[in-house]
């Protein structure tokens, strides 16, 4: 062999090399993808701190019985690999912190290469979440957190998608109700902070509109636990409503406070706090009559009976219900799985725009996102009431599992 023709063969042995490890290679036309076994979710959330009760009682039962149930059926169909792919979770604590929180969420995405996420605890923490998410073009749909101020991020982040439906949606049909009903003045106590700010700020014009007097609204810090001098002014003013927006903790001071003092109001909603079944279970039948934010139950649909029943059973037979968000974050899961298969690709843009202009067979029925939030019509309700030991749906009218009990029954028992 000459010179001449030894490097020549030499040259195509190296290019023939080169194309059987490109990465990208063709083959039969079709393009070869690297393979892969799992959907990597990552998830940093709050598993310790003041917020750690919401993944108990919120989101997380929903999320680890969804990844439960994706890998008992396979896992996710991705056509790109031609095969249903299981899925882990990567979860970060972040203790309840900002910070820490931005920081673990930018290790999943940059380090990690987690191929998607769960959205992080409480609105302030989603706000942040949501723009990070959107500067890497990478998809983040909502969770325990929902407000006002997100709207505008929708409209301009098209990588974020919320969920969970909030004064926007909810104080219009409970106004309405309370006119219906009668009501004639109200009092608001609502904590000092975007949350309890915003629900005040969409209630009042709404009540003076519908010609129910607002005989205050009132500013309670975060962790406050003496708050009788409130309630004595509501008794002493005979408001017929108590709308006490605020936390958990906040909330059940009000409600211990009530019994104590035995105001009893035509009307007392507390939200969020009443629409947990923890409420019920420390209440009893203090509860009844009782209203929060919400809500949904086994009477919706079949599709919500069958819902609860999995949750339950899930958790152990435990009844860890959250009236309000339970339906929407599994109806927000159904979503992007059925976009990923959709889309037959993990790609994100791709997904990203299936979720912005399709619509979606859930527990909660058909569901779409319109400039990147859930129209009301898609929630199942949005104000609920505790009757006989069951939180249901009372407004909207063409939502409501029962008429509203309006007066709520008198306190049974004074608190311990």
């Amino acid at each position: 062999m000459t010179k001449k023709a030894f490097l020549l063969l030499t040259l195509i042995l190296c290019l023939s090399v080169a194309l059987i490890v490109a990465g990208c290679a063709e083959k039969d036309g079709e393009e070869v993808v690297e393979e892969k076994e799992e959907i990597v979710i990552g998830a940093a959330r709050s598993y310790t701190g003041p917020l750690a009760i919401q993944d108990v009682s919120c989101f997380g039962p929903v999320y680890r019985m969804w990844i439960d149930e994706v890998n008992e059926r396979g896992g996710i169909y991705v056509e790109e690999y031609g095969k249903r792919l299981p899925v882990r979770l990567l979860k970060y604590d972040d203790t309840s912190d900002m910070n820490t929180m931005t920081n673990l969420l930018k290790k999943l995405i940059v380090e990690d290469e987690v191929d998607f996420l769960l959205a992080p605890i409480s609105t302030a923490f989603l706000k942040a979440a949501a723009q990070i998410c959107n500067e890497h073009n990478f998809l983040l749909i909502g969770a325990e957190g929902g407000a006002k101020e997100l709207e505008p991020l929708m409209a301009e982040m098209p990588y974020f998608f919320s969920l969970l439906n909030y004064a926007t949606q909810q104080a219009g049909p409970l106004v309405d109700m309370l006119a219906e009903h009668n009501i004639e003045s109200a009092a608001i106590i609502y904590i000092e902070d975007q949350h309890g700010l915003e629900y005040k700020n969409d209630l009042v014009p709404l009540l003076e509109d519908a010609g129910i007097e607002v005989v205050f609204d009132k500013a309670i810090p975060m962790g406050v636990k003496d708050v009788s001098s409130i309630i004595e002014e509501a008794k002493s003013k005979n408001a017929k409503a108590l709308l006490c927006c605020a936390y958990p903790d906040e909330n059940f001071a009000v409600m211990d406070e009530c019994i104590a003092s035995d105001y009893n109001p035509d009307v007392i909603l507390f939200g969020p706090g009443a629409c947990f079944e923890v409420f019920y279970q420390i209440y009893g039948e203090n509860s009844e009559g009782v209203m929060g934010w919400g809500a949904w139950n086994e009477k919706s649909s079949d599709k919500l009976k069958d819902l609860a029943e999995r949750l339950i059973a899930h958790q152990g037979g435990e009844r860890n219900m959250d009236w309000w968000g339970m339906a929407i974050y599994y109806a927000g899961l159904e979503a992007l799985e059925q976009a990923i298969e959709k889309a037959g690709t993990l790609d994100h843009e791709k997904i990203k725009d299936i979720l912005a202009t399709e619509k979606f067979d859930t527990v909660v029925g058909e569901l779409w996102f319109e400039n990147g939030g859930v129209p009301a019509e898609c929630y199942p309700g949005q104000v609920g009431q505790w009757q006989n030991g069951i939180f249901e749906v009372v407004a909207p009218n063409d939502k409501a599992t029962n008429d509203p009990l309006i007066p709520k029954p008198k306190w049974q028992a004074k608190s311990e």
